[in-house]
This record gives C-alpha cells, sequence and structure tokens, in this order.
C-alpha cells in the first residue's frame, strides 16, 4: 500500500486515511484493544466520540501501539447536548482531555439538530478550535443538503468532511453530489450496513469472482467511489481484512451491479429526528 491509493485530500490541504476504525458501542476498555489492534495492523484512522463513552481507551490504545501520535488520524465529535459556542468548546477541552492529547486532526459537529438552531454558533467554535491549532480540520456528520447550505449561508468555511449512513442498500446519491461539487469529502459510517448487507446475492457473487470477503467488496466500492469509510470490528482478523482492499479493483460492471442494489434505506436515525442515547439506531 502507498499514500496515494490510501489517503484522499481535504480542501484545507490536510488528507485523510480512505478506511479507518470505527469504535461506536464499544466499550473503553475493547477500545483500547481493538486500536491498538488496528495501529499494528496497519491503520492511522481512528474515529470515536464523546458520546460513545471511549476516548478514554482510545487514547490508551493510541499510546500502547507505539506509533508516534503525528502518525494517527484521530476523529472525535461534539455530542448534541453541547451545541453553542461557549459548550463545544468546553466540550473539545473535556474530549481531548479524556484522549489525552493536545489535539486532534478532525473535529466534527455530531448531528445537525435543527431544532436546537446553534448550528452557526457551534459552528464558530469549531472553527477557533482550528484556529487555534487543537483541530488540524473541522466538519459534521449527519447533515444533508439544507444543512450544509445553511452552513454555507452563514460561512465562508465549508466542512471538509460530512460522515453519514452510507452503504449499498444506502447510497445517498444527492448528498454525495452536493459534496462533490463543493469539495467536501464523503465519510461512511456503517459502511458495511451493520452487516445486513453481507447477505445481498448481487454482493455474494462479486465477492466470489474475487475471493475475498464481501465486507472487503463493499469496502472497496467506497473506496472507488472516493469515499472515507469507518468499518467497525473488535475481531482482529476481520480489522487486518478490512484494510486489506488496496490491491484489487472492481470492474464497471460490478460497480454498476452494486449501483443497482440500492434501496434508500436508511439503518439508523434520519438526520432531522436524532438519537437521544447516543447511538445512531435503536438497540
Amino acid at each position: 500500500m502507498n499514500s496515494e491509493t490510501t489517503t484522499t485530500p481535504l480542501h484545507d490541504g490536510n488528507t485523510i486515511p480512505r478506511i479507518g476504525l470505527g469504535v461506536l458501542r464499544v466499550g473503553a476498555d475493547d477500545a483500547q484493544r481493538s486500536v491498538r489492534t488496528a495501529i499494528e495492523s496497519g491503520y492511522r484512522s481512528i474515529d470515536t466520540a464523546a458520546v460513545y463513552g471511549n476516548e478514554d481507551g482510545v487514547g490508551r490504545g493510541i499510546r500502547e501501539s507505539g506509533v508516534p501520535r503525528e502518525d494517527i488520524f484521530l476523529t472525535t465529535k461534539v455530542w448534541n447536548t453541547n451545541h453553542g459556542y461557549r459548550e463545544a468548546l468546553d466540550a473539545f477541552d473535556k474530549s481531548v482531555d479524556r484522549l489525552g492529547v493536545e489535539y486532534v486532526d478532525l473535529y466534527l459537529i455530531h448531528w445537525p439538530m435543527v431544532s436546537v438552531g446553534r448550528i452557526p454558533e457551534t459552528w464558530q467554535a469549531l472553527q477557533e478550535i482550528k484556529k487555534q491549532g487543537r483541530a488540524r480540520s473541522i466538519g459534521v456528520s449527519n447533515f444533508l443538503v439544507p444543512h450544509l447550505e445553511q452552513l454555507a449561508a452563514d460561512s465562508d468555511e465549508l466542512p471538509v468532511v460530512n460522515q453519514i449512513e452510507l452503504h449499498p442498500h444506502m447510497q445517498q446519491n444527492e448528498l454525495r453530489a452536493y459534496h462533490s461539487a463543493h469539495g467536501i469529502v464523503t465519510e461512511a459510517w456503517s459502511p458495511l450496513g451493520q452487516g445486513q448487507v453481507l447477505a445481498d446475492p448481487a454482493l455474494q457473487r462479486i465477492a466470489e469472482a474475487h475471493a475475498r470477503s464481501v465486507a472487503q467488496i463493499v469496502l472497496r466500492w467506497h473506496v472507488q467511489l472516493g469515499n472515507v469509510a469507518i468499518p467497525k470490528s473488535s475481531n482482529p482478523e476481520r480489522i487486518r481484512q478490512n484494510l486489506d482492499v488496496f490491491d484489487f479493483s472492481l470492474t464497471a460492471d460490478e460497480m454498476q451491479a452494486i449501483a443497482d442494489i440500492n434501496q434508500d434505506r436508511r439503518i439508523g436515525s434520519h438526520p432531522d429526528s436524532p438519537p437521544r442515547n447516543g447511538l445512531p439506531y435503536d438497540d
């Protein structure tokens, strides 16, 4: 693998790995082990959030890996109850304290929280954090086109990333087109559809043709679309397999076959109805 194929540029001049490790629904101790395993397996991107309750474990895993902090792309997020300028600044301070780091590489607004109506203030806080050098890049998560348009109307700085639910059964074509037109990188959470897409016959046929797992086919699809993906796993072998997607390619016909299985079906919450329990989908 090389940096030309495993990272993608952000519009602020930074780069982000195309495959990272997500740690949603992973306890702090398990997150510590998974993060260390992932980094030892070659991962250089870790995605967490304040509401996941495992930032301390993620920080320990990074330190235990022995890989220098500057070589790790670390993402965390401000939660729904901390929208607002001062609130977001305070939330960031707590996140970096729990992580045990001086800066993060990417700080995201976790959900738009339109009902609260404080996107502009919250974004101003993220801009201030970036200005201080405590977040190298700033972005959003779960924003739809109207939310992004509101942000653009209130600020001359667009997010570098919008992290959204995206998998073969929820392909987000309209939103990805908007991102592409405005230089925003599409980052997929639940890139494997919580495993629900892995039984799809079209994906299984493609996997058989390449002698790969279905998960690897789906992650390769993300890479070829230009998405960043953050699959979650606590299984060391699956962690390693999920990164091993840069030495083969899907054909145009195979990419079309995957496009054809889109159902526009969400597994998680709709951005206008954000979760209250910290999870993007119900238990």
